[in-house]
């Protein structure tokens, strides 16, 4: 398939990092033009022609979630309806990765879902990174690229601490494969919190299990959301006699208190990426926006030529 067939397109959830994808490349972000009609429908028109191009769209499922969804999923299906040979769904945050299972009675795996709309709207494969839990990848059935931030992450904190006094910290056992990724990509030990759920809005921490005293605590996590485990995480260090907290987090989606618990929270600092648009007032002097479109650049070259995205991380 010739350079020349590739296209990117952006919704409206994350522009900026469609862009810089673009810029990476070396090609312009395609156009489209998303409006509304009177009685509130979605109405998407490709302004290009993508007869027989490889197609990508980059569109994150922030807030407003379902807005975003029904803008990315009108978009595939006009670009289908233009004849695209292959439409490639890139979604740096799946939000609803974290509806992996049925864990109450009655209630819908929503993971699972959102995988057959895309597929319905005319997804041939999807690109995303650092889904919640790593089963949701086998919701889909059309193949999936599943990027990681943690290359990207773990550097920001190589380059910046002394790694023999470093351990990275997992805030309950469900997250300790993700954390100890972390930690073998840095060379540096790790630490898990026992953390049990009291309710659907409150968990309880216990104890540290690792060594965390006198060290440069770095709690990894794929999302902060609301920040409260984040929170209490930090204070159970802080108790435990670390000398240092730090955070890191692939998908910097902080909703609803967040913002407050973290100028609040004795934290000294914490690391996202830009998988979600950080708005201007979400900004703190503590918080630090890393970009993954290097990588996202790299494997939509890599898809369109035909190459290993695996190589990537090897």
């Amino acid at each position: 398939m010739a350079k020349n067939a590739l296209k990117i397109f952006a919704c409206n959830s994350n522009e900026p990092l469609a862009r810089e994808i673009c810029n990476r490349l070396g090609m312009p972000l395609s156009q489209l033009e998303i409006s509304r009609f009177s009685n509130d429908n979605l109405h998407v028109q490709i302004l290009e022609n993508v007869r027989e191009r490889d197609v990508f769209v980059v569109q994150s499922f922030t807030e407003p979630v379902s807005h975003h969804i029904m803008e990315l999923l009108i978009t595939l299906d006009a670009l289908r309806s233009a004849s695209a040979q292959r439409i490639t769904a890139v979604i740096p945050y799946y939000s609803y990765a974290r509806s992996d299972k049925k864990d109450k009675p009655r209630i819908s795996i929503t993971g699972r879902l959102m995988a057959d709309m895309l597929v319905a709207a005319g997804a041939n494969r999807v690109l995303t990174m650092d889904l919640h839990a790593d089963q949701v990848h086998g919701f889909f059935s059309v193949p999936v690229d599943h990027l990681t931030a943690i290359p990207v992450i773990a550097e920001h904190f190589r380059n910046r601490f002394d790694l023999s006094n470093m351990v990275a910290v997992a805030t309950d056992a469900g997250g300790a494969k993700r954390v100890g990724r972390f930690s073998e990509r840095l060379g540096i030990p790790m630490a898990i919190i026992d953390k049990r759920r009291i309710t659907d809005t409150q968990v309880k921490q216990g104890h540290v299990v690792g060594e965390v005293s006198g060290r440069d605590a770095v709690i990894f996590e794929d999302e902060i959301s609301t920040g409260g485990t984040l929170v209490s995480t930090i204070e159970t260090l802080r108790a435990a006699g670390a000398k240092s907290v730090h955070a890191g987090a692939v998908h910097g989606v902080l909703c609803g208190p967040a913002i407050e618990r973290l100028l609040e929270a004795p934290i000294d600092s914490v690391v996202v990426a830009n998988t979600v648009q950080v708005a201007p007032e979400k900004q703190l002097d503590k918080l630090t926006v890393l970009t993954v479109a290097p990588l996202f650049a790299a494997a939509i070259e890599r898809i369109h030529s035909g190459a290993s995205v695996g190589a990537l991380f090897a």
